[in-house]
């Protein structure tokens, strides 16, 4: 086609066109940045229907900056429950504390400053800086370097980063525009991305604003390299009851799913006798073990294979490890257990009906 870059009334037709056809979310049009950062980092990773409960349910309790600062790291966790990937939630606190004693409990509107914040790259500042304060600069996420791919007929690899540098060339001078609507011309491409320039199965063409400088080479565009594989995990899971109340363990302050609450579990698959004789040496006296259903959770980059016994002891002893303690069935809800234990949950939430 020729193109190197978009060119300004184009943009300007994308802006106009997000106005009119956004779609109505929580976050959106508030007119408060700390909506809009909060969004941001939820929706790293994660689909925006299962964000958007989550989303009004953190603000109704977390409604201002200071309060995300000053809340408990368990009630954080429970919040962030069923989003994955909870650093990001550790560093939305870390992020806040800052703010409150920095910047008056505020997102500074200088996007060098939202950098330099826990928690905050080069993308969350732009799209920040860009969708709060109108700020002249780039917002560039996968969403959006398929559409820009496509536009340009951009054939390299997109996971290389030189790629992404050669998509970003296309938009820049878009920024140099004075009183341009910067936040609407960024919204405009993560919406293409997210409701018409689909990233499977045949995009919307007959509905995208660019449709006339497009190359629709949608079926080979954008080309990714393949992943490494993941390292695959077997695991053994310990339902440990008494009937009424249930054993969790504590996850380590670092690491995977950190300072989350766990069933207890080995790293390798047990039978019924190696169970038995595990939960002894733990000091518990099995009088009952049940195999439960085999599930799997895939992570990033490893997937944990799970086989799961329920065990009934006579009694639930105190641990020496402050790292376990014994929970209710009613009262479990309340404890941040990651969705890699939803089978187990949900097992659990039956026994209960809650």
């Amino acid at each position: 086609m020729g193109k190197k870059k978009l060119e300004i009334r184009d943009a300007v037709l994308l802006a106009e066109w997000y106005e009119e056809h956004k779609r109505p979310l929580p976050w959106r049009d508030a007119g408060n940045p700390y909506d809009v950062w909060l969004s941001e980092i939820m929706l790293q990773q994660t689909r925006i229907e299962a964000v958007k409960p989550k989303f009004l349910a953190f603000k109704e309790s977390l409604p201002e900056i200071k309060d995300l600062a000053d809340c408990e790291d368990d009630f954080l966790m429970h919040l962030w429950e069923g989003l994955g990937y909870y650093s990001r939630a550790r560093n939305l606190k870390k992020c806040a504390a800052v703010l409150v004693k920095e910047y008056n409990s505020q997102l500074p509107d200088d996007y060098a400053l939202l950098k330099k914040l826990p928690g905050i790259g080069p993308y969350t500042a732009g799209a920040i800086g860009s969708i709060a304060f109108n700020l002249p600069v780039s917002a560039v996420d996968g969403n959006v370097m398929r559409v820009l791919a496509r536009v340009f007929a951009i054939k390299d690899d997109v996971r290389d980063p030189k790629t992404k540098e050669q998509i970003e060339k296309t938009i820049e001078h878009v920024y140099q525009t004075e009183n341009f609507p910067y936040g609407n011309f960024n919204q405009g491409l993560m919406e293409l991305g997210e409701t018409v320039c689909l990233p499977n199965g045949r995009p919307l063409c007959e509905l995208c604003p660019l449709s006339h400088i497009c190359s629709k080479q949608w079926e080979t565009i954008p080309y990714r390299s393949k992943l490494k594989e993941r390292k695959i995990i077997n695991r053994t899971i310990l339902l440990i009851t008494d009937g009424e109340s249930y054993l969790l363990h504590k996850r380590p302050d670092t690491g995977l799913l950190a300072s989350l609450y766990e069933f207890p579990g080995i790293e390798k698959e047990c039978d019924e006798e190696e169970v038995f004789n595990i939960v002894s040496a733990m000091g518990y006296i099995p009088s009952s073990i049940t195999k439960l259903e085999d599930s799997k959770h895939i992570f990033t980059h490893l997937e944990w294979h799970m086989a799961a016994y329920e065990i009934t002891v006579s009694e639930m002893i105190k641990a020496n490890d402050k790292s376990y303690t014994a929970v209710k069935r009613k009262d479990m809800r309340n404890y941040a257990i990651p969705s890699a234990f939803e089978t187990y949950k949900k097992y659990i939430r039956r026994k209960e009906n809650y």
